[in-house]
């Protein structure tokens, strides 16, 4: 028999035990941002990602390098589970350890390790029976630790399946961006086509408003899911060439551009839809512990403002260019870019210019089969044939 006692097992026991019961409870079930200095589950996740974002910077191939970043996400959360079990079995072996009263068939002597192996196999409730409690204390520490398994499996049960519908529901409002705006999205491309999509060359205000108002609703998903699920920031989008935060990106470049000024359009809506994606912006560069890069290269040099004016105007949309409608975009652009950017760089995410150089091919428009179906069609026209070579990057 092991009667044993010791007082620092048990203070430290108790102390990893709550840690992870409260980074727990805050993670999956506090629907608020906790703000505390030290979180365990931000710790980890800095500690976890620095490393793999490391790994990531020497493959060489853009594809491979984000199908690499994209295993993080999930595999992160299921280490994360781990992680918390892992402290729990650590934690209530230490307690065990403390408190003594254990008995091992064969009366060997009880090490930590054996302990700590007792612990596991409670927690999981396994039951091999080789180490018994004896004593009443370590008996009702061994029901409470059988307890805490089975409630940590319902917790992984539960959390898994909202953190993936929370997911889904982002993606899809950034898989609708792409007939809307591109792929990757661009703010000129989506007012382009918004006012093509009229009899008018110029956009209609009740469409503009309703696409506006869904991304201002987007928007707020975003900060609510991002805050209560840091895990997500992580999650990479199905395309290559899409992710949360270049389709937060297009939506305030559009906004600023509505605010700043264009002939025939009221910026009621812009302004509401700019506040809620701005306030993603900034608070989920909290999240991904983003820091200010003072020396961002400007994304809108001169020649790129002229040129995207003239993009507009092409379709009837004339954008205000004076010096007070030029320092007004510059102090919105200064509201945002400087979070987007440094987030970014944290992710390695490659955000959206403000308008291609060149016509770009949409998601929608390619697929694995087009070059073959092509080079199908040549030959019944008895033209010669293109041989089919490589397939496109998002597929």
């Amino acid at each position: 028999m092991s009667f044993h006692v010791s007082i620092p097992a048990v203070i430290f026991g108790l102390v990893i035990i709550g840690v992870v019961l409260l980074d727990a409870f805050e993670t999956v079930v506090l629907p608020r941002r906790v703000t505390r200095q030290f979180k365990l589950t931000a710790w980890f996740y800095r500690r976890t990602w620095i490393p793999w974002r490391k790994i990531a910077g020497h493959i060489q191939t853009a594809s491979r390098q984000q199908s690499f970043l994209g295993y993080y996400g999930p595999l992160s959360l299921i280490m994360l589970l781990a992680f918390w079990a892992a402290g729990l079995i650590c934690g209530f072996g230490l307690l065990q350890y403390g408190i003594g009263g254990h008995e091992q068939l064969g009366h060997e002597p009880l090490t930590f390790g054996r302990i700590l192996y007792h612990s596991g196999q409670t927690f999981f409730t396994l039951g091999y029976g080789d180490i018994l409690p004896i004593s009443s204390l370590a008996r009702m520490l061994s029901v409470f630790e059988a307890g805490m398994g089975f409630a940590f499996l319902g917790v992984v049960i539960g959390y898994l399946p909202v953190v993936y519908g929370s997911f889904s529901r982002r993606e899809i409002q950034i898989s609708m961006l792409d007939a809307r705006a591109g792929s990757p999205p661009t703010a000129s491309e989506l007012l382009v086509r918004l006012a093509g999509r009229s009899e008018d060359p110029a956009i209609d205000q009740g469409v503009l408003d309703e696409v506006l108002r869904d991304w201002e609703r987007w928007a707020g998903e975003l900060l609510e899911s991002g805050l209560s699920y840091p895990v997500l920031s992580f999650f990479r989008s199905q395309h290559s060439n899409q992710s949360w935060l270049g389709a937060l990106m297009i939506m305030l470049d559009v906004t600023s551009l509505v605010i700043t000024g264009i002939e025939g359009i009221h910026p009621g809506q812009a302004r509401l839809t700019f506040a809620m994606a701005r306030h993603a912006a900034v608070d989920l560069a909290q999240v991904v512990n983003a820091r200010y890069d003072p020396n961002a290269v400007d994304r809108m040099p001169e020649a790129d403002f002229q040129a995207l004016r003239e993009t507009l105007a092409g379709v009837g949309l004339n954008l205000r260019s004076n010096d007070e409608a030029r320092q007004k975009l510059a102090k919105l652009r200064s509201m945002y870019e400087p979070y987007i950017h440094s987030t970014a760089v944290n992710l390695m995410v490659a955000l959206p210019p403000w308008q291609h150089p060149s016509k770009m091919r949409d998601n929608w428009q390619a697929g694995p089969w087009d070059r073959m179906i092509q080079a199908k069609g040549l030959a019944v026209l008895g033209q010669k044939t293109v041989q089919p070579s490589g397939v496109e990057d998002h597929f």
